[in-house]
């Protein structure tokens, strides 16, 4: 282990303890290299946590509330309710897209139908039922078309992949782009409360590393987190950032290195 030469070591007093600490940064290359001039903050709190703390304390988008805004259907409402989803593309909503769905969800319905038309050739149900009848004979359309919607699901239950073109004609419905929006806002508003947190409430002190990568605190007796919250250190094609604990004893010195080892590691 690494340790601050006498002459530049940090003293600690009965009522206080010292952490010294070297941080290096090791590229493929295998040469580690000193975190210089980086700016360390020691914490009560780690920095995990007050991520966690300040999503708690940003109010996240409710997907129920975001739902009943949106212009569609009662039924494909309740569906993205139930489902807790709003993809209405890709495998996995083509995986919840079962033949009762289909024929209940006007949408999906109206999309299935819209996609399969062209198949009628190769048994996909012609529609009976007339426009015209809705209102001047409405016990037949009803008949009719509760007649064509079974021969749907009929088809679909014996075409299970059929279904696999409706996303198509779902594109311009499907709110997900907007969802997706709502939460990245409130990540970034969570993003920006976390760094005040770190910065106000939980932080103890900071420090900039010297050429060498070495920094010190003192603080009183207790379990700490050394961070260097998002900022990263770099060496070649290494990034990484710390979050580490550590513990602070009365009268003592605690030293520690900070590595590639307990650092996390973020991709390029």
């Amino acid at each position: 282990m690494w340790q601050f030469p006498s002459a530049t070591r940090a003293q600690s007093s009965p009522q206080t303890g010292t952490i010294e600490f070297v941080a290096r940064v090791t590229p493929a290359s295998g040469r580690s290299e000193p975190a210089l001039r980086q700016t360390f903050f020691l914490l009560r709190k780690s920095f995990a946590d007050i991520r966690k703390e300040a999503e708690e304390t940003e109010p996240k988008p409710q997907l129920d509330k975001f739902v009943d805004g949106l212009d569609i259907s009662k039924e494909l409402k309740a569906w993205i309710k139930r489902t807790h989803s709003t993809q209405l593309s890709g495998e996995e909503f083509r995986r919840l897209l079962k033949p009762d769905v289909v024929i209940e969800v006007t949408e999906f319905m109206n999309a299935y139908i819209l996609d399969n038309s062209v198949n009628v050739d190769v048994g996909f149900p012609r529609p009976k039922y007339r426009e015209k009848d809705k209102t001047a004979n409405p016990e037949r359309y009803e008949r009719d078309r509760k007649a064509y919607l079974d021969q749907v699901r009929a088809y679909l239950k014996k075409n299970p992949n059929s279904t696999e073109g409706i996303e198509i004609h779902l594109a311009e419905i499907d709110p997900t782009p907007l969802w997706n929006r709502e939460l990245e806002t409130w990540r970034k508003r969570a993003h920006e409360r976390s760094f005040e947190l770190a910065q106000t409430s939980h932080l103890v002190a900071k420090t900039d590393t010297d050429l060498e990568g070495r920094g010190a605190f003192r603080a009183a007796p207790g379990t700490y987190w050394i961070s260097t919250l998002e900022r990263e250190a770099m060496a070649g094609e290494v990034r990484l950032t710390w979050d580490v604990p550590v513990l602070v004893q009365a009268g003592q010195v605690t030293r520690l290195e900070l590595s590639n080892v307990n650092a996390v590691h973020h991709a390029r």
